[in-house]
């Protein structure tokens, strides 16, 4: 059989993930990046003598047990030196009453802190930890990780049913709705707090169980090298297999001739053709730029009219010149007075401290990062004029550590590098539309719609990414790049090859 060549926009997860597939099932896959360096959205760069990391969060599925392991196999993903498993998600801290509760695997210790901080809402606290434990267990863990739509079968709806027979109730009604939409029944404003800001409040309840059941279960992980100790290994795993990539290489168009796709031409007007293009980049670039909107339908359109976006993040990075080994790894921060970023007012921060290994700070320090929401036209607006932009974010940085000071004092005089990420950086090395860190908002809604990754009207041509699986995360990402190079086996005549050979 002869030997196809595929052209692969954007080396993220799910652009490496398909380059390793594709490679593995004979064709030769050249994958075009527009950054300097592959993970797209899973980003580090270096900074005074530390590693900032500004993508995975947390890796899930990680163990042998999980249904999730042989995608991190398949791709090479997961780092030498191991994982470092999360017994706590995290911790909220609520400064205007200086109460905390951590979020922890044992359900039982959970149910008690929560019912401490809210008594009045004993009733709603039961009904959280029967959901988390409803969801708990393998089976759960592998719904919506089989095959693209296009090549579903009529019995995997109902394997589908069959896997969530003894958790149904909780896809449906109330638990079905997004967490704002739920809180209103909680009494206690602390507990209402804590649980609109334990991921995003626009998720529905059942994803909030399906995270505390991961935990529950052992199946969260802290990467100790980050993003570059994930995603490097990725980009040698295809390397080894033949694949080739160009960085520095935006892609412009999609070139298309008699409704097949045929190459790309990049923003310095070289071309290069292929026997089938695989889109990983942002779909409203790919849909309305490089192919010009023509072969956007009604469904694609009435996404984008209605659909959200996950809010993008402003990111401060500091390295402090003092160790916190005591603290938890992630934090959120109801705050005593908000901070006033893009003009309205931030109620809650996340905290990102690395202490959870050596590769993020020399000995002695660490990165403490602090990350909130903000607003994409506000910052790219103020980026025209970089002075105004410049002194905005040295604004920010100085708020951020005062706060910070006022939990660690002498924190202040420690710091030895300060890093400011905005949703304009993340849109200037990655392309994501409106700045966003993620795709598609993980509503109700999206998270229950399964996305083509076709185009009607365009052959030889395939889409991988966060946008094509509303509710985005790393082993979604890696699975698209996958179900790309299977609808592209099927186009062509071969059998898809998975594993690890």
């Amino acid at each position: 059989m002869p030997n196809h060549t595929v052209l692969i926009i954007g080396a993220g997860l799910a652009g490496l993930s398909a380059g390793i597939h594709a490679q593995r099932n004979g064709y030769q896959a050249h994958i075009l990046e527009h950054h300097s360096q592959p993970g797209g959205l899973a980003a580090w760069w270096h900074r005074g003598g530390y590693l900032i990391d500004g993508g995975i969060h947390f890796l899930m599925g990680h163990r042998p047990d999980s249904p999730l392991y042989p995608l991190y196999r398949e791709v090479g993903a997961l780092p030498g030196e191991g994982t470092v498993d999360m017994s706590t998600y995290g911790r909220f801290i609520h400064e205007p009453s200086d109460r905390v509760v951590d979020v922890t695997g044992d359900l039982a210790r959970l149910a008690r802190d929560l019912k401490t901080l809210a008594p009045e809402d004993a009733r709603i606290v039961d009904e959280l930890m029967a959901g988390v434990r409803a969801l708990r267990g393998p089976a759960m863990w592998s719904i919506g990780f089989g095959d693209p739509p296009e090549l579903a079968k009529p019995l995997d709806s109902l394997k589908t049913l069959w896997a969530m027979r003894r958790a149904g109730r909780y896809f449906i009604g109330k638990f079905n709705r997004p967490v704002a939409h739920y809180t209103p029944a909680v009494r206690n404003p602390l507990l209402r707090a804590f649980l609109e800001t334990l991921f995003m409040p626009e998720v529905p309840v059942w994803f909030v169980f399906m995270l505390l059941a991961l935990l529950a279960d052992g199946q969260l992980a802290l990467l100790p090298s980050g993003c570059k100790g994930f995603i490097l290994p990725m980009e040698r795993r295809f390397r080894e297999l033949g694949g080739e990539i160009s960085y520095r290489a935006t892609v412009e168009k999609i070139l298309v001739e008699n409704g097949r796709a045929v190459g790309v031409r990049l923003a310095d007007g070289t071309e290069h053709r292929a026997d089938a293009v695989i889109s990983a980049a942002d779909s409203r670039a790919t849909l309305y730029d490089m192919l010009d909107g023509r072969f956007v339908d009604s469904t694609w359109a009435e996404r984008y009219r209605t659909w959200k976006t996950v809010n993008p993040v402003l990111m401060v990075s500091f390295g402090v010149a003092r160790e916190f080994p005591a603290e938890p790894s992630s934090q959120i921060w109801w705050l005593q007075a908000p901070l006033a970023v893009a003009d309205r007012p931030v109620h809650a921060i996340s905290v990102r401290v690395f202490n959870y290994g050596p590769a993020f700070a020399p000995p002695g320090k660490t990165v403490m990062q602090v990350m909130l929401d903000t607003d994409w036209d506000y910052w790219a607006t103020l980026r025209q004029d970089y002075s105004r932009y410049a002194a905005e974010k040295e604004r920010i940085a100085a708020e951020v550590l005062s706060r910070l000071e006022a939990r660690y004092p002498g924190i202040g005089g420690l710091v030895e590098m300060t890093d400011v990420a905005t949703p304009y950086t993340t849109w200037r090395y990655t392309r994501n539309w409106r700045g966003s860190i993620m795709g598609w908002l993980p509503s109700p809604a999206a998270m229950m719609t399964p996305v083509r990754r076709t185009l009607p009207g365009l052959r030889n041509f395939y889409m991988a990414g966060q946008w094509v699986m509303p509710g985005g995360g790393v082993p979604t990402c890696i699975l698209s790049g996958r179900q790309a190079v299977q609808l592209l086996c099927k186009d062509s005549g071969r059998r898809f090859v998975g594993g690890e050979g």
